[in-house]
């Protein structure tokens, strides 16, 4: 099956179908190396107007017991360029006020393309099915925030750079599964740190408007990201959701 249609065919299954496919598949990763500062993509920028973000697919490797894992800082063994995220959530019933006291879960792929607590099979080689880097939960603040340290993700065949969210809110109803995507350009985080050591380029990078999760938009799931490959990067983004 090629990738491209194995991608199309999550994206339909639905959190159900997802779970009962979940295996772990195959996953590489990519970026460069130079300061820059991205905030925009050809896809579009940060979300604009009072409308709930995209919902997209869970799978292939949600977290297996994200209750386990309420940590801010989700490195664990992993390496790669320093990267921090904080992410605001907002409630549309409430003219898009700061959403205090929603469940945040977050989960992404290393360098490699690899995800914890899934691996040893054809969908993905290496076995990580007991480690558990890469993901985290948080809980908003008077602001609506969540914060996680973490490294840079890197890419896998078939998928532009993305991480996934969960949002729930505080009695643990779920609320909105979402993706994160990243901007693109000749100066991207994405192009700089894939050029940087340990990570793998952008040959065979799929690009969002080529990707089956963002090839129909990513205007309100487009994120913001500063800095630079020496210091580290800084990702900032504004979830939607119906509360």
């Amino acid at each position: 099956m090629k990738t491209i249609d194995r991608k199309g065919f999550l994206k339909t299954l639905g959190l159900a179908g997802v779970t009962a496919v979940a295996a772990p598949l195959l996953m590489h990763c990519s970026s460069d190396d130079d300061p820059v500062t991205s905030s925009e993509s050809s896809s579009g920028s940060s979300s604009t107007g009072c409308s709930v973000t995209n919902s997209e697919t869970e799978g292939p490797f949600p977290t297996k017991t994200p209750s386990s894992l309420v940590q801010s800082n989700i490195i664990s063994d992993r390496t790669g360029v320093p990267f921090t995220m904080t992410l605001t959530i907002q409630n549309v019933n409430a003219s898009c006020a700061n959403l205090q006291g929603a469940i945040v879960d977050i989960w992404h792929c290393d360098k490699d393309g690899n995800y914890s607590e899934y691996g040893g099979t054809g969908m993905q080689p290496t076995n990580y099915t007991a480690v558990h880097f890469l993901r985290g939960r948080q809980t908003t603040n008077a602001n609506g925030q969540v914060s996680f340290t973490s490294i840079f993700p890197g890419w896998y065949n078939g998928r532009a750079t993305h991480i996934h969210v969960h949002v729930y809110n505080a009695s643990g109803q779920s609320l909105l599964v979402t993706q994160i995507a990243f901007p693109e350009g000749s100066d991207s985080a994405v192009v700089l740190v894939g050029a940087s050591s340990g990570y793998k380029g952008m040959s065979g990078y799929t690009y969002n408007a080529n990707d089956n999760v963002f090839s129909d938009g990513t205007s309100n799931e487009m994120s913001t990201i500063t800095g630079s490959v020496s210091a580290g990067y800084a990702l900032t983004h504004t979830i939607k959701v119906s509360a």
